[in-house]
């Protein structure tokens, strides 16, 4: 590395983590938020620094516009996936789930609410209301007016609102759930597994045509009792049960489930909670293209 390059490089990994932290918020995609990351260093290098007054602000214009484009081009193939699209789960940090904000941000459900919005709503909020940006430091950004960018802040936040999970369970219960949760799954417990969902639980399962899922939500506790009660009983994924191991992982920000064979993740699974601290909603990634960052075993730390 030449000593031209240096002030440059050190430059761009100090707000790398920032970076990927809104590509990932922005795409619902770890293999894609480190390739709009990596977009922006190609840009970033090749750029007359010596016109960049705010590195940060720079940086995060250009990682924001290139995951839009990334995000304009992807929703047709949303649009055609085969059954539920769900986020890519990612890794986090153990103690992601004591800061609600940060764990809020980034769990399944919210980036399920996020996909909802238009890309220009999905940015502004993501730079708005998770990393406290200005609406003017976001018309820059984005290249809009301040007025447009206070319009899509508006609409954003009214539809995330009434979608968003209305009660967050405080982390300790979740935890004490979710590992109640493993044991009668993993048990075939169908009495544990019925008092720990709530009456109208939805699980959605996301194979996107690679393995087999249910290819519409599935509703009720009975049902979706009977179908975790099942894993430790059948071959899933041409793995039998005695090679499949389940365990604890923390996943978007909060206690999950993941299942492996010997070589490789099978799947993910993420909880929301009502306000009795009964699971409402369960997430279930199989597609084994979405497993890739959580079989490399790298936590991230998205916090803000």
């Amino acid at each position: 590395m030449s000593a031209n390059q240096a002030p440059t490089t050190d430059t761009f990994q100090e707000h790398r983590r920032l970076l990927f932290s809104i590509a990932y918020r922005l795409l619902g995609s770890a293999a894609d938020a480190e390739d709009a990351v990596q977009d922006a260093w190609l840009k970033w290098s090749a750029a007359d620094r010596a016109q960049v007054a705010d590195p940060k602000a720079y940086l995060t214009r250009i990682v924001s516009n290139v995951a839009l484009e990334r995000l304009r081009s992807a929703r047709h193939k949303r649009e055609t996936y085969v059954g539920p699209w769900l986020p890519e789960p990612i890794l986090t940090q153990p103690d992601a789930s004591e800061a609600v904000t940060d764990a809020e941000s980034v769990s399944m459900a919210m980036l399920v609410v996020l996909e909802t919005l238009s890309p220009l709503e999905r940015a502004v909020f993501v730079l708005k209301e998770v990393f406290a940006f200005s609406h003017a430091e976001i018309a820059e950004a984005l290249d809009r007016s301040e007025p447009s960018v206070r319009q899509a802040a508006h609409r954003a936040r009214e539809h995330v609102a009434a979608r968003r999970p209305r009660f967050r369970a405080d982390p300790s219960r979740r935890r004490a759930a979710t590992e109640r949760f493993l044991a009668a799954a993993t048990g075939g417990d169908m009495n544990t597994l019925m008092e720990l969902l709530s009456p109208d639980v939805t699980l959605w399962t996301d194979g996107g045509g690679k393995v087999r899922q249910a290819l519409k939500p599935v509703v009720g506790a009975a049902t979706v009792a009977s179908w975790f009660a099942a894993i430790g009983t059948v071959t899933y994924q041409g793995v039998a049960p005695t090679d499949m191991t389940a365990r604890l992982a923390e996943i978007n920000g909060g206690p999950g489930m993941l299942f492996t064979s010997p070589d490789r993740v099978i799947a993910t699974i993420t909880f929301d909670f009502d306000e009795e601290g009964r699971i409402s909603a369960i997430h279930n990634v199989a597609n084994p293209e979405k497993l890739g960052a959580v079989g490399e075993g790298t936590a991230y730390d998205l916090s803000l």
